[in-house]
């Protein structure tokens, strides 16, 4: 176990450094060592450690990785890891991953104990076994494949960093081979004089319950230590993931979590085409002349039942809407019930500009062939949709909207399929005539594909928010319509499907075909709520989107967003709610999100003697979390109160700070 292997002289030298460091200054002022803030990850590129590394990524804790199978690599040595700042001890990390600490040896491993004990430093081991001497725990009364098993979030964890936890939790259940999870459930090791151990994470099999992670204690230093396999795709880690980095870093670190959840409905007001279960495809997209089918169109009491399922859900939805689709209906009718519906019901939802008729503003299409092309001229060069004809899609969209008092924000667009962005492998470039109409427009924020582009990128003065489509097609009204289509999408040939998964093995999977009467609730439902939940819990501010259609006849929607936050809600507590924003809103973190990556290894962060300092890059905005309870004390006399630090979410507090700051946590939190 870690502690029998700590040299007395390592001790001995850390207890004296740690007096020199506390005696009283000139100023009569104690100065402590200074705790730079940014994570040490020892990887063995395996998945363990590989999952813990993208938590840090996706949070925006800074981390410095060194490969230990890299014989090129530096020699970590006590300099590697501390040196002093103004005749001040400072470490130069404030935790340490590792795979399993004999896969470290020597000298290297006696620079890192003797490291984590001066300074105070936890220590996270993530591939370790009961029973084994490194791992500390007794050897395992079970030891097998983990899926599906009862697992809780003890007491201890839930008080501390995994506060935001409902706490029974249960592992994934896959098929044998596909993301199986194995490990060893074992008793808690008995206590000593200089040793204790707090078990986080239990788990349950034939009815005995035994530990899968757990805190080592020794005086002044700690290690947590998980028996369990694991990735950074799977549920279970999603749910410790932030809890781990969290009790790492003492609760104080750059970076900023939320779980993000925005639904937009796209056309508004259209109908939209029916899929022909009987051709296997849509009209107006890829049917044979002559096939028709009954377009697909909200009526009042989809939209009465989308105000209430906001009500009952807390939970609004983003409307984004073409104008058009209700003008035509009433030169159809004399009148539209719907448009009535919706415009007194304007105020329950967000209203988002999709242009008034849903017209592609790319490239001219070619629709002779299937796929269609671009059109073009003599020459051979792309015919492109006017800077006019885009300006006035925009424009007319927001003055009808106007007209009928639906207020929208005329910064945010999504165009009709996401036209005039490039869209392989068609129209490999933007519209040029794209970004001027936007810069006229004044659209700052334009609604991409992120199953095409998932990077933000810039369109003229526009950024694009890449947005989630959900598996809830544009073309179906009810479930055995979604089940049919789906099933010609991800069936084989001899299945009666369209073998596009049998011509792309790289990247869809076959399946048998699934009950057109049960399939959506037993198949769809399940798979696509998890890969949905997997963004939403994964800090990634993209929205997704569906169809109109989808809250139409059968009202898909529903069924799978009530498992999305069902299954969120339940394993989460009410200290960590979702975040149910606008797209401009959610464009403008996914942008402060890139900027922090990019800069964060130029950033100056440390805590000291109870106090965060911070010193960010110009123009760039750092990410802080820290205990509740936290003070901004920037520019006030030692010992004056501040205002309440950033904002409170899953019992911590975070925020972003553009200049200079000092912050004072509160007392007895750990530096």
């Amino acid at each position: 176990m870690k502690k029998a292997r700590r040299t007395a002289g390592a001790v001995l030298v850390a207890a004296l450094t740690l007096l020199a460091v506390q005696l009283p200054a000139a100023s009569a002022r104690a100065v402590g060592p200074r705790i730079d803030l940014r994570v040490l990850v020892l990887t063995d590129d395996g998945p363990q450690v590989s999952a813990i590394e993208n938590q840090l990524t996706i949070e925006g804790v800074p981390h410095t990785t060194i490969r230990i199978n890299d014989t090129s690599r530096p020699q970590i040595t006590a300099d590697t890891l501390s040196d002093t700042v103004d005749g001040v001890p400072r470490a130069k990390y404030q935790a340490v991953v590792l795979p399993r600490r004999d896969f470290i040896l020597g000298p290297e491993l006696e620079a890192i104990d003797a490291f984590e004990e001066q300074f105070g430093i936890r220590q996270l081991t993530t591939s370790d076994f009961a029973g084994s001497f490194t791992s500390g725990l007794p050897a395992p009364f079970y030891t097998g494949s983990l899926d599906g098993i009862a697992a809780n979030v003890a007491a201890d964890g839930l008080a501390g960093p995994f506060g935001y936890l409902q706490g029974p939790m249960r592992f994934e259940d896959n098929a044998p081979g596909v993301m199986e999870t194995f490990g060893s459930l074992a008793a808690a090791p008995d206590p000593t004089p200089t040793h204790s151990f707090v078990p986080y994470l239990t788990g349950t099999m034939n009815g005995q319950t035994g530990v899968l992670a757990g805190i080592h204690n020794w005086p002044g230093h700690s290690e947590m230590v998980t028996i369990f396999t694991y990735n950074s795709e799977q549920w279970q880690f999603r749910l410790l993931g932030h809890g781990i980095i969290s009790w790492l870093t003492k609760g104080v670190h750059l970076g900023y979590d939320r779980s993000y959840f925005s639904v937009h409905i796209d056309d508004v007001f259209l109908p939209d085409e029916r899929w022909s279960t009987e051709h296997n495809c849509t009209p107006g997209e890829d049917c044979a002349a002559g096939v028709a089918t009954t377009p697909i169109r909200m009526t009042p009491d989809d939209v009465t039942q989308a105000v209430n399922w906001q009500t009952q859900n807390n939970f609004t939805f983003d409307m984004y809407f073409n104008g058009s689709g209700s003008v035509d209906a009433i030169e159809e009718s004399g009148s539209d019930a719907l448009t009535i519906a919706l415009a007194d019901g304007s105020s329950g939802f967000r209203w988002g500009n999709h242009t008034y008729d849903h017209m592609n503003v790319g490239c001219q299409q070619d629709f002779t062939v299937v796929p269609w092309r671009c059109l073009t001229d003599a020459s051979g060069n792309t015919l492109w949709v006017s800077q006019a004809d885009i300006e006035a899609q925009i424009n007319q969209n927001l003055t009808w909207a106007s007209g009928k008092g639906i207020s929208t924000q005329a910064n945010e667009l999504v165009t009709g399929e996401h036209s005039g962005l490039r869209i392989l492998p068609q129209q490999p470039a933007d519209n040029p005539n794209f970004a001027p109409a936007l810069n006229a427009a004044g659209v700052a924020w334009i609604g991409g594909d992120a199953s095409r582009e998932k990077a933000q990128r810039a369109v003229g003065n526009a950024l694009t928010v890449p947005r989630y489509p959900m598996s809830n097609y544009f073309n179906v009204g009810t479930k055995a319509e979604m089940v049919d289509e789906y099933n010609w999408i991800y069936t084989s040939r001899a299945n009666g499907g369209s073998g596009i998964c049998e011509d792309n093995p790289a990247t869809v999977t076959c399946i048998q075909p699934l009950d057109t009467a049960t399939g959506y609730e037993d198949y769809i439902i399940p798979v696509d709520s998890q890969i949905t939940l997997s963004h939403v819990v994964a800090n990634d501010p993209r929205p997704h989107y569906v169809h109109q259609s989808n809250l139409a006849e059968d009202r898909i929607l529903y069924p799978m967003l009530n498992k999305i936050l069902g299954d969120y809600r339940a394993a989460f507590a009410a200290n960590a709610p979702l975040v149910n924003d606008r797209m401009a809103d959610l464009g403008a973190e996914l942008r402060r999100q890139s900027l922090w990556r990019a800069a964060m290894n130029n950033v100056t962060a440390y805590v000291q003697d109870g106090k965060v300092v911070v010193e960010p890059p110009s123009g760039v905005a750092v990410p802080v979390t820290t205990p509740e309870g936290t003070q901004d004390t920037t520019g006030l006399p030692e010992g004056q109160t501040g205002d309440p630090f950033g904002d409170q979410y899953a019992g911590e507090r975070s925020g972003y700070k553009t200049t200079a700051t000092t912050l004072t946590l509160p007392s007895g939190t750990l530096p």
